[in-house]
């Protein structure tokens, strides 16, 4: 019998909760308090400060299943493995159990939960370092729960080690990290592909073996010297891919066969008379089309629209690779729309609001998708004048080249209907010489824009520093001073805090006046000047709100949760000046901020302002 997503989740949920894990909530698909990346990626996001210290209100041992976006996907979207969105099953020990007992549950969840055949399941190691030894520990644990030495794999840092900054060489100094234990299953059914090495191998490329879960054992800490020292308290964060998994469970090495995308699959097929699996570009459309409606309809669902910046311009490139894949199937007209249906019955169990939001999001997808076929339908006019005109000698390619990215850049014409129109033409393009071309133009003007972005998304609480702690701090107090001076009517949409200063973006029905932003930054620095403790405490949800502490973003908070007080006293937390709902981390007196000055405020939005301070 075919494992559903469904019972998937609830086997995950009840197995660690006879382990004494609590649930934590989701965070959205757009993280509100860190603005160094779009999209979340991982289900740790939110629980950095956690592992590096910080106490968890829901206590040491956690799991959850969280969503996730990776743009850098979007690309290889067409074979049998790769997605945009995801859904990462995770658990986390926060300084209690280690390898011993995350390895013994891991391979007990696969295989007795889940049913997943030993014999097709592989492991690797980390192989080990100058400054980091084999990780002699866990092969010894996977050896005693029957594992021989033959499925045993060892790779170095770029494959077996976690850490924010990449392999051990990249990270700073005092920054945490830790060695990684993976699990892989191995597809029998499936043949070795030579032209990805002679022999196969759990990390081999060739569709083989299909990686379904991580172990992160997060042990180690940079010091000075380049060498590593042991972390006081240990750490592990797990990550299993719920579509790998079921892939995995249900034993087919084709993640679009799983029910969370094969509906899709079939109502395309409907719609399109076409049939999945007969032809390679068919059936890759198809793929494409069934994951982007799934992105698009969760992107949507968390407040994205399609714009030209950021999470929306991520939206729209996946709305308009529909209208340009459903063109390759033939299917003209409203792709979107007939669609979002199929996604929004998968998922009404699992994400409870997306029936409502139904209506709104075919609405806005509709709209998008009319833009776009008027934008097609000019491309093409500008192609078919272009491609009228005589063009002959060397420079050919290059000429193309350059049109082709033009009509991207300012029409958002994709590259692959440039070259269709020529073929059409029967016009003879050495096409590796033209993409040579495109590529350099475009991968030029990607750098400058990557630059821009890493700019932009560089800062938020990435790092620990003590100006980072302070600016922190200091946005509790920017928040609080004004509620003072506007009212209750404001609300927190986002910081960006680096080392250097801080942003504040927020909501108010109207724009601050010169006065009261000079009465903001006085309340700010009178507080500053009070020398008032700074404090938390792990409390009930329920009796955070009746002393009035601030929960301002959109996602669910967890029965118990950590709140941060600036001012007041554990026998009178309601007199504090500033409740938040907060992980951390902070000064533990105000005096320690210093002067703050407001540098900038700017209206971003209908009823969106923005301040800079340091």
């Amino acid at each position: 019998m075919m494992l559903t997503h469904t019972k998937l989740r609830d086997k995950f949920a009840q197995f660690w909760k006879t382990k004494s894990h609590k649930e934590i909530p989701p965070i959205p698909l757009v993280p509100k308090e860190d603005p160094t990346t779009l999209f979340t990626g991982s289900g740790m996001q939110q629980l950095v400060p956690y592992l590096l210290g910080e106490t968890h209100p829901l206590g040491k041992r956690l799991y959850n299943i969280q969503r996730g976006i990776r743009t850098q996907d979007i690309d290889e979207v067409g074979d049998n493995r790769h997605t945009t969105f995801f859904e990462m099953m995770g658990n986390w020990s926060l300084g209690d159990y280690f390898k011993k007992e995350q390895i013994v549950w891991c391979w007990d969840f696969l295989t007795k939960e889940i049913g997943l055949s030993k014999s097709n399941l592989f492991i690797s190691v980390f192989a080990g370092t100058k400054f980091i030894p084999r990780d002699t520990e866990s092969i010894s644990i996977w050896k005693s729960l029957g594992t021989p030495q033959s499925k045993i794999f060892y790779y170095g840092p770029d494959k077996n080690w976690w850490s924010r900054a990449g392999i051990p060489d990249n990270m700073p100094v005092g920054e945490p990290g830790g060695i990684t234990s993976e699990v892989f299953y191995e597809f029998t059914q499936v043949p070795h592909n030579s032209k990805f090495g002679p022999k196969c191998h759990p990390n081999c490329d060739c569709g083989r073996f299909l990686e379904i879960c991580n172990n992160v054992f997060m042990q180690y800490k940079k010091e000075k010297d380049g060498s590593f020292s042991e972390l006081p308290n240990k750490n592990v964060d797990f990550g299993g891919g719920l579509e790998r998994i079921l892939a995995a469970a249900n034993e087919n090495p084709d993640v679009f066969k799983i029910d969370v995308l094969f509906p899709i699959i079939q109502k395309v097929e409907t719609l399109t008379g076409k049939k999945y699996g007969k032809k390679f570009d068919d059936t890759r459309s198809m793929r494409i089309l069934s994951d982007h409606i799934r992105s698009a309809v969760m992107l949507a669902a968390d407040g994205v629209i399609p714009s030209n910046k950021d999470q929306g311009y991520f939206l729209r490139r996946l709305l308009r690779r529909m209208v340009r894949f459903g063109k390759n199937l033939g299917f003209d007209k409203e792709i979107t729309v007939n669609l979002v249906p199929i996604v929004v019955e998968i998922f009404k169990k699992v994400y409870k609001d997306l029936p409502s939001k139904q209506k709104i999001i075919q609405s806005l997808f509709e709209t998008e998708e009319i833009k776009f076929r008027n934008t097609l339908n000019n491309a093409q006019h500008e192609v078919e004048k272009f491609l009228s005109r005589p063009f002959s000698g060397n420079k050919l390619e290059e000429k193309y080249a350059q049109l082709a990215f033009d009509l991207y850049q300012s029409m958002g014409y994709p590259v692959e209907m440039f070259i269709e129109d020529v073929r059409q033409r029967k016009i003879n393009l050495d096409i590796n010489k033209f993409h040579t071309l495109y590529k350099h133009t475009f991968s030029k003007h990607q750098a400058v824009s990557k630059e821009g972005a890493d700019k932009k998304f560089k800062g938020g609480l990435a790092d620990n520093s003590e100006k980072t702690i302070r600016y922190h701090t200091a946005t509790h107090l920017l928040h609080q001073a004004l509620f003072d001076v506007l009212g209750n009517q404001v609300r927190q949409e986002g910081s960006n805090i680096t080392s250097d200063r801080l942003r504040f973006d927020f909501s108010a029905p109207k724009k601050m006046s010169g006065s009261e932003l000079k009465k903001v930054e006085a309340i700010i620095n009178k507080k500053i000047a009070e020398a008032l403790d700074v404090w938390y405490k792990i409390v009930p949800k329920t009796e955070a709100y009746k002393i009035g502490a601030r929960a301002f973003f959109k996602e669910k908070y967890p029965e118990k949760v950590k709140v941060y007080f600036v001012g007041g006293s554990i026998s009178s937390p309601q007199t504090a000046y500033s409740k938040e709902f907060c992980g951390g981390p902070h000064v533990k007196n105000t005096k320690e901020i210093g002067l703050v000055h407001i540098l900038k405020y700017e209206k971003i939005g209908s009823t969106l302002y923005r301040i800079y301070a340091k």
